[in-house]
């Protein structure tokens, strides 16, 4: 090299068969990584179709922007997320660079061309130090992270879970992966500085800066020139170990995340994917073997990099329920690894019962944990890599059906939906009994034509602690003068919590049969005050044949309001409240604003509780787990959100907009002893009580 000349030699002082050997070592790594990867594509190929190919150019791009910005993990986490943004740019920035080399030194000099020089060079050096440093930082950020004890934040944890997959090798494949990256990263930083000064120091290499100040502190050691070797080797050597390890490792996720996310599908959740006729046929409704599972759900397993943020956020855990999404996911994995021979780099004692799992459903997931789940979604929606764990727990909940191995209570309510149409066990005749009580009868739209049908729903029909919610309802829409009319006995159980208890079959019975009523019946749309109802009927009933145009009844208010067909008055001003978001309107369905907006409308203070919105906290009745025995938990997801709600301060009200969230949250001041401290209030109730003294008007 010319002594002036802005370059660098990449093989500096190297015999050709220094280069040589490198070149084998460096295509042996490649060889071993292609083999682990094309195990792994194999492991996926076992899977069912998943239909996740449609418009893949869409999809790529839409990943590539969050990639970029990371917006899926800085969600609530900026510590974690600006820690990852660093990492992952830096060694985005590194590897680019890294390629920018071979290619240059590889490829373009048999064309006698030379990229790295001149301008090129010195832009190529200050980009390479700057984001080697960011990289350091950033993997020095999450050592901090896993090292520190946890603490709370605004009911979001910010450390890292604890549970078996954080002990013995898994803990210690999360060592190696960030101690082999920083080794890089430091080695790399050692090569350039023994190189800048054994060369005399450059002037073009202040463009270097990171490197030509540790080139100081190399300066008075001498034998730079073997320093600089001796570095060189143990760098490469520690990349192409890298390179190799990548698909036996956690650090396959650099490649399987971006994966994930492009062919992920949150819907799969509000709209469960049915039972294939000819497996419910011949082989049951659930999984029990890994060709079940599709495979996106394969793929899932391999994304997890077990950050817990399912963990912390899930409502079962939170209640002493042997239920971790993370740990279902981590359990599967060793699973479907066990079996297709690409297990990572752990001790056996954390393998899935010592490798000798015979049923998933019962010996890799215990039914107490897939019991557990609420289906809140909660989740997936905190997931940042896109893992889609409600279709794993639900088929894995069909085949526990299918034994018929479960609670008693759930088997009752399961008998009474399938012998009356609702859980209750109550004749089909009793459905509108509740209206008996109001001073006018609502139609029958089975009879004469509606505006509105009404899905009322089991618990609004026939929970006694319910129904006068339910005539508040009928009696402030009649007063409106909105034109609704009820089902009356044809009206079944929607099926929500049905499916995602795994009763496929009892499910599609129900959602044929409610459709069928639906389709006889006289209307223009339809409403509910049940999320639940809501959900399966706008988002899984047209998988039936069956698509109607749905509101939630709080869409529907505020609708009233607007018009000034409900007129309030300001009787409830300057209350202080707060508002629980159903999951199943919310965080499914993304209804937030609607019950917000009417708040504000009767003039109330509406304090926001830390967990709101998609983020809301479950109820604890979903999933079916409303029909099973929680005696057992430490802490009622219910008694749990109560709990938030008072640590506001003076709130008075606690304004629900579900019936199952009004029965678990009224139960739960009671159990948690904060009878008085706070009252749990359906919005109709308030709508009701600002409407004394306003003038209502009624429009035909």
């Amino acid at each position: 090299m010319h002594e002036h000349e802005i370059t660098r030699e990449i093989f500096r002082n190297f015999p050709l068969w220094m280069q040589v050997v490198f070149y084998i070592v460096a295509f042996s790594s490649i060889g071993i990584f292609l083999f682990g990867a094309w195990k792994r594509i194999q492991k996926y190929r076992k899977g069912r179709p998943a239909g996740r190919f449609n418009k893949l150019p869409q999809r790529f791009f839409k990943v590539l922007g969050i990639m970029m910005t990371h917006a899926t993990l800085r969600k609530n986490y900026t510590y974690v997320g600006l820690a990852h943004w660093m990492i992952f740019w830096g060694f985005v920035v590194l590897f680019i660079g890294t390629c920018i080399i071979a290619f240059d030194h590889d490829f373009l000099r048999f064309f006698g061309v030379h990229l790295l020089k001149g301008t090129f060079y010195i832009v190529f050096s200050l980009f390479m130090d700057v984001f080697g440093v960011l990289f350091i930082i950033g993997l020095l950020m999450m050592m901090v992270r896993r090292a520190k004890k946890p603490f709370n934040l605004n009911y979001a944890r910010v450390d890292r879970p604890e549970g078996k997959y954080d002990r013995s090798g898994y803990i210690r494949d999360d060592k190696i992966f960030l101690w082999l990256l920083l080794f890089i990263a430091v080695t790399g930083f050692i090569i350039e500085a023994a190189r800048i000064a054994a060369d005399g120091f450059p002037e073009f290499e202040k463009w270097a800066p990171f490197g030509y100040a540790m080139a100081h502190l190399l300066d008075s050691t001498g034998q730079l020139n073997a320093i600089h070797m001796a570095t060189w080797w143990v760098h490469g050597i520690a990349v192409l170990i890298f390179v190799a390890y990548i698909p036996y490792s956690k650090a396959m996720h650099i490649l399987v995340d971006y994966a994930n996310l492009m062919f992920a599908d949150k819907t799969t959740a509000k709209r469960l994917p049915r039972v294939p006729a000819e497996k419910m046929d011949k082989e049951g409704m659930g999984y029990v073997k890994l060709e079940d599972f599709t495979w996106k759900e394969l793929l899932d397993f391999d994304a997890c990099t077990k950050c817990g943020r399912c963990h912390y956020v899930c409502p079962a855990r939170t209640a002493g329920a042997p239920l971790s999404p993370r740990d279902v996911i981590l359990d599967m994995r060793m699973y479907a690894d066990q079996l297709s021979g690409t297990e990572e780099w752990v001790d056996k004692q954390v393998l899935v019962n010592g490798g000798k799992a015979k049923s998933i459903a019962g010996d890799v997931i215990l039914p107490e944990t897939l019991w557990s789940c609420t289906t809140c979604m909660a989740c997936m929606e905190v997931c940042p890599v896109g893992i889609e764990h409600l279709t794993t727990i639900v088929n894995l909940r069909r085949a526990l059906v299918d034994e018929g191995e479960m609670e008693d209570m759930l088997q009752d309510a399961l008998a009474n939906i399938g012998d009356y149409g609702n859980s209750f066990g109550k004749p089909e005749r009793m459905r509108a009994k509740w209206t008996k009580d109001l001073d006018f009868k609502p139609k029958d739209a089975r009879k004469e034509p509606v505006e509105y049908l009404w899905f009322v729903g089991d618990y609004a029909s026939f929970d006694e602690r319910i129904q006068e919610l339910t005539r508040k309802v009928a009696t402030i829409l009649h007063r409106a003068g909105v034109d609704f009319g009820l089902l009356y006995e044809d009206e079944r159980n929607a099926g929500n919590d049905v499916r995602r208890v795994g009763e496929e079959g009892l499910y599609e019975m129900l959602a044929e049969d409610n459709i069928a009523a639906l389709k006889s019946a006289k209307f223009q749309k339809i409403f509910t005050t049940d999320p639940h109802s809501y959900n399966t009927i706008k988002n899984e009933y047209p998988d039936f044949g069956g698509e109607f145009e749905i509101y939630h009844y709080t869409e529907l208010l505020l609708e009233l309001i607007r018009q000034g067909k409900i007129r309030i008055s300001d009787k409830l001003k300057g209350i202080r409240v707060t508002y629980h978001d159903p999951c199943y309107l919310g965080r499914y369905n993304g209804i937030t604003e609607p019950p917000r907006e009417i708040i504000r409308a009767l003039g109330m203070e509406l304090v926001e509780m830390p967990r709101n919105r998609s983020n809301s906290f479950c109820c604890g009745a979903g999933g079916g787990r409303i029909w099973m025995d929680d005696s057992g938990l430490k802490e009622r997801p219910s008694e749990n959100r109560i709990k938030e709600a008072l640590s506001l301060g003076d709130i008075r009200y606690f304004i629900i907009a579900c019936p199952k969230d009004f029965a678990m949250y009224s139960d739960a001041v009671k159990t948690s002893g904060n009878e008085g401290k706070i009252e749990v209030k359906d919005i109709i109730e308030l709508i009701e009580e600002a409407m004394e003294g306003a003038e209502v008007t009624a429009e035909a």
